[in-house]
């Protein structure tokens, strides 16, 4: 779709151990993609999102930040896989597709394209991620737990970057402007990311439950991308 393709597709092959692994790659994605690319304003909003996660780390502000570290390593990894996987031409996730089919759409906005891999990546990801690591680490993803408490206490901080986005993000892909008042809004007034990152607890404690039953844990995943991918889809439509 652009011409830089394999160069991103050669970005995300790396594995990256490091929330500074990960930002770098995320770097590499931004300095490649033009304007006109909308998986350019997601990266860039994700990318805003892991270096205030390593900035907390850093400071150590989690009660255990070497796991929220492990956590936003692997839980980036599913953002690079979605690409890697969409631009070899192998099976994505719908949510994801969503928005990789729709790049080079100049009449959406650069905030739905934001939103749209938000809600593919916490909806669809985050779950997968929060399992993932408490089955490397046997601890079993609870309310109330060391690993909530560090999980929940990012919301204040990513919901004000989430606002901040909405704003100077209320732009078409080339920077033409947006209508006064359009339907666009209301989705855009709806997004919130406590919401999203709360429900993607709730659902990583429902596929730890199913973990044993491998048909009801891939089946709740499929249910789980085609309720995202749908979102997405709303996310994604043209503005007039």
């Amino acid at each position: 779709m652009f011409p830089y393709d394999p160069d991103l597709l050669a970005a995300v092959q790396t594995n990256p151990q490091t929330i500074a692994d990960v930002v770098s790659v995320m770097q590499t994605i931004d300095a490649h993609c033009v304007n006109g690319d909308g998986l350019k304003w997601f990266n860039l909003l994700y990318m805003q999102v892991t270096q205030a996660v390593e900035a907390r780390v850093s400071a150590n502000g989690f009660l255990n930040p070497a796991w929220m570290a492990a956590l936003d390593v692997v839980f980036a990894g599913y953002y690079f896989r979605a690409i890697e996987t969409s631009l070899s031409g192998q099976a994505t996730p719908g949510c994801w597709q969503a928005l990789f089919a729709r790049r080079n759409q100049t009449g959406l906005a650069r905030i739905q394209f934001a939103l749209a891999g938000m809600n593919a990546h916490i909806n669809h990801d985050l779950p997968q991620a929060v399992v993932a690591l408490c089955r490397a680490d046997q601890i079993e993803p609870q309310h109330g737990t060391t690993q909530y408490t560090d999980f929940t206490a990012l919301n204040s901080t990513l919901d004000g970057l989430i606002q901040q986005a909405k704003i100077d993000m209320h732009l078409r892909l080339l920077g033409d402007a947006l209508p006064a008042v359009s339907a666009l809004d209301d989705l855009i007034a709806a997004f919130s990311m406590s919401a999203a990152r709360e429900a993607a607890w709730d659902n990583a404690e429902v596929l730890w439950q199913m973990g044993d039953v491998l048909p009801a844990f891939n089946a709740y995943l499929l249910s789980l991308d085609a309720l995202t991918a749908a979102a997405s889809e709303a996310l994604l439509i043209p503005v007039p």
